[in-house]
């Protein structure tokens, strides 16, 4: 595409979004408000549960200084050695993540994502001779524009900026830029940059464009053979683009439990201050009147002064609603699901069922996470790697390498099959003689192992893997 077709496809695909602006407004509104719309925010819920959910995710799906990742080989291979390597791959890929600031850009991601329903992050090479090759950036998701390629993933993807001339200078050193750019190296104004990632037969086409309306100006291009922006969704109905999050399936009980702490606030103040009547004698000035302990109020002679007037009633059923409005919010950002508990311990039992209903809750939108999240995110920190020479060249093509999920909400589905087997080896063992001899002691150790994640080194050395 060139600079002009890339500002028409822009241009179409922003008034594809128009529409879902006001409700994302809103969503931010209501759970991460800015200073402008943080006075009319009376009840905190939605945005504790908000936190809570990116939180959970980041420790479910990708836990800090853990590993939720593995490599294997596709097919059962007898050497041993070819185990190792992609361990100690998985393992440098790891120590760079560590290194990197992967954590704090990934929760404001899985922010975006609970609230908005989309998130992006766009991950980068970093510069020779920082403590990681990588560096990570959550992009906000309503400063992009987003379009789905033909796989069904946002792949195309558009991202705005406006940059002072300097600045230009210093990010695309190599183009052409206008005369009256080069000339006044001071000037504050900031010009619009458009910057464009879309599939183009097997790899990822990338172009920044100076977006005068009048005459866009190509800053630089090239190609990925992995796209650095990565877009992922919590779930999304038949025909849209953009997802759908748990703050938007709960705004309108967070919009209206907004409104009940507000009228109960003003209740409260009604309450404590009263609603006062006077007699209208000259003498006494309501403008002027304190009610504070120990103030003299004048009055006339003959009159009844100041006296407060009655409530008709006080009857309250805020409560009540609130109660129910907040278990809701809840429950819709799955804050007695996945987070943290809140009563006495629970038992071994409780524990796996507990995990076992996350499981059931989150399994749509773990499938389309791990799609659009975490597959794409191995490969390109592998192709990373891989073009600085860290990892010997391999491809996460499931011929010959495979990629295991081991984060804590991946391994709830190997923890129930595992307990299942344990089980059925405890049965037989107890029936002896000639069903204890069915068993396969080895084999069944090398299943548990790679069902619960353990590492290649335990196993016994020249034993065959079976992956």
């Amino acid at each position: 595409m060139d600079p002009t077709e890339i500002l028409a496809r822009h241009a179409a695909a922003v008034e594809r979004r128009r529409p879902l602006e006001p409700l994302w407004q809103a969503c931010y509104d209501h759970v991460l408000p800015g200073p402008a719309a943080g006075a009319a925010l009376f009840d905190a819920t939605a945005a504790d549960g908000a936190e809570q959910l990116a939180a959970s995710l980041l420790a479910e799906l990708t836990p800090p200084w853990s590993r939720w990742f593995g490599l294997a080989p596709a097919r059962p291979v007898e050497d041993r050695a070819a185990a190792e390597a992609l361990e100690d791959a998985a393992a440098a890929l790891q120590g760079h993540l560590d290194r990197s600031n992967f954590t704090v850009e990934m929760h404001q991601a899985f922010l975006d994502l609970v609230v908005a329903g989309t998130g992006l992050l766009l991950v980068e090479e970093a510069p020779l001779g920082e403590a990681s090759a990588l560096r990570f950036t959550a992009v906000p998701v309503r400063t992009a524009v987003l379009e789905e390629g033909p796989d069904g993933r946002l792949s195309t993807i558009w991202r705005q900026a406006r940059l002072t001339a300097a600045q230009l200078r210093a990010r695309f050193p190599g183009a052409a830029l206008p005369a009256a750019l080069t000339r006044d190296a001071g000037d504050p104004t900031q010009h619009p940059v458009l910057e464009a990632v879309w599939p183009d037969r097997g790899t990822t086409r990338y172009a920044a464009i100076l977006a005068d309306p009048a005459a866009p100006l190509l800053l630089a291009e090239g190609r990925f053979a992995e796209s650095p922006a990565i877009a992922f969704r919590w779930l999304k109905a038949p025909g849209e683009t953009y997802g759908r999050g748990p703050v938007m399936k709960a705004l309108p009980d967070i919009r209206t439990a907004n409104k009940v702490v507000e009228l109960a606030l003003k209740n409260a103040s009604i309450a404590v201050t009263g609603i006062w009547q006077a007699e209208d004698d000259g003498v006494l000035n309501p403008d002027t009147v304190k009610l504070v302990p120990g103030a003299i109020i004048p009055k006339a002679p003959g009159s009844a002064g100041l006296t407060p007037l009655a409530a008709p009633g006080n009857f309250d059923v805020s409560q009540l609603v609130l109660q129910d409005l907040r278990a809701r919010i809840r429950t819709a950002l799955l804050a007695d699901r996945i987070g943290p508990l809140q009563s006495a311990p629970m038992t071994a039992t409780e524990v796996l069922e507990r995990g076992a209903q996350a499981s059931r809750l989150l399994g749509a939108t773990y499938g389309r996470l791990q799609a659009e999240l975490l597959t794409p995110l191995v490969t390109r920190c592998l192709a990373i790697l891989r073009r600085r020479g860290e990892i010997p060249p391999l491809r996460l093509d499931g011929r010959d390498v495979a990629l295991r999920y081991e984060s804590p909400l991946a391994r709830l589905q190997g923890r129930a099959d595992a307990a299942n087997t344990l089980l059925f080896l405890q049965a037989v063992g107890s029936l002896g003689g000639d069903a204890a001899a069915q068993l396969d002691a080895a084999a069944a150790t090398r299943w548990l192992a790679k069902t619960l994640g353990a590492p290649a080194d335990v196993l016994v050395p020249n034993n065959p893997i079976r992956e």
